[in-house]
């Protein structure tokens, strides 16, 4: 199923406010704190030189933002603009939803400024507005290709869904692993505000509490790691959008841990702190591995079995009258395997070609 024209810029439109709404306040911090450094080492998670003005977002803030740019592209031209507005859409409401309770708690009215918990509070019923609408528009704009020029979405190769499979389920193992271990080491008037906010836990104002995020994170991955085993069209825009997430979460993870001087002293530091070194590493392979595997054009799919040796890095065998092998990427039209990003044209005539030799190590 593709999106009608109309569907398709009202998911953009919506992709560009909400992008318009995360970059305002992201110039906010900016402004507020002075230094660019200063903003990025606050989103790192460094306990030292903290702004003297608290920033309103956190490190999720500009993985958002790109989320939703990558978004808007797919609307107008990708196979898989529904799966990704769906997904965008439903990744919003998530993030967005604490701050319902957490930007009118009294505890922030002692951190922000009463005008300042206003726009916030404003922005978020407009963000979560289109976030609900880009699921609507997502879901309820689709149609079937009225011809051969618009090609189906396009999923995963076997190779492709494999490693998805594979490496984002041992990251969301992980992140729910330590959400579980958060039960017998947070202390009692910290615990429940790691998930729901509080005034025990320095956050920004539009961020999501850490438990939150993380539990999210977890799930969303194993979800993902599932359909991507059986190579579904939205494992391709869920997993690319999970494993931004997992990147950034892990550079910065990696960030605190050369900056502290803890990776220097590894064998002499604790199990549960050397765990948590190697979970950053984690995060950030299985992100820039998923981001590797799924941002490539996929296979199209047909509602069937594929036809040739598909696989994630190798063309496919297509149907007759249809050309293929061209270099695949993120978001250019070609003229091979079609893919995130999109749609292409296809034609001319004559015996299908034979199926290519898969290469080495898939």
């Amino acid at each position: 199923m593709i999106l009608t024209r109309g569907a398709r810029i009202t998911g953009a439109v919506l992709c560009a406010v909400l992008a318009a709404l995360v970059a305002a306040w992201i110039v906010r911090d900016l402004r507020a704190v002075g230094d660019a450094s200063t903003l990025l080492r606050y989103w790192a998670g460094y306990t030292d030189g903290w702004p003297r003005k608290l920033p309103a977002t956190l490190q999720a803030d500009p993985v958002l933002l790109g989320v939703y740019v990558l978004a808007l592209l797919a609307a107008l031209r990708s196979s898989v603009a529904a799966s990704a507005l769906v997904v965008t859409g439903l990744v919003t409401l998530v993030l967005r939803l604490p701050g319902l309770w957490i930007i009118g708690s009294s505890w922030t009215g002692d951190r922000f400024g009463d005008d300042l918990r206003t726009r916030a509070l404003v922005g978020t019923f407009v963000t979560l507005a289109a976030g609900l609408a880009l699921v609507v528009t997502g879901a309820a704009g689709r149609r079937r290709p009225e011809d051969m020029y618009e090609r189906p979405p396009t999923r995963p190769g076997r190779g492709a869904g494999v490693t998805a499979f594979l490496v984002l389920g041992a990251s969301g193992a992980v992140l729910i692993a330590w959400e579980i271990r958060q039960l017998f080491t947070l202390p009692d008037e910290v615990y429940p505000a790691w998930y729901i906010g509080g005034e025990a836990l320095t956050l920004g104002l539009i961020a999501a509490p850490p438990g939150w995020s993380s539990v999210a994170l977890g799930v969303i991955c194993l979800v993902v790691a599932w359909t991507a085993l059986f190579r579904a069209v939205h494992s391709r825009p869920l997993g690319m959008t999970a494993a931004g997430f997992l990147l950034v979460s892990g550079v910065c993870g990696i960030a605190r841990t050369v900056h502290n001087g803890w990776l220097e002293h590894f064998g002499e530091a604790e199990t549960e702190q050397q765990l948590g070194m190697l979970t950053s590493l984690l995060l950030a392979f299985a992100g820039a591995t998923a981001l590797l595997v799924l941002a490539p054009r996929g296979l199209e799919s047909a509602g069937g079995p594929d036809q040739g040796y598909g696989g994630h890095g190798h063309p496919q065998a297509e149907a007759y009258g249809h050309p293929r092998g061209a270099t695949p990427g993120y978001g250019y039209p070609g003229a091979g395997a079609p893919g995130y990003g999109y749609p292409q044209s296809g034609g001319g005539s004559g015996p299908p070609p034979p199926p290519a030799s898969p290469p080495p190590g898939w």
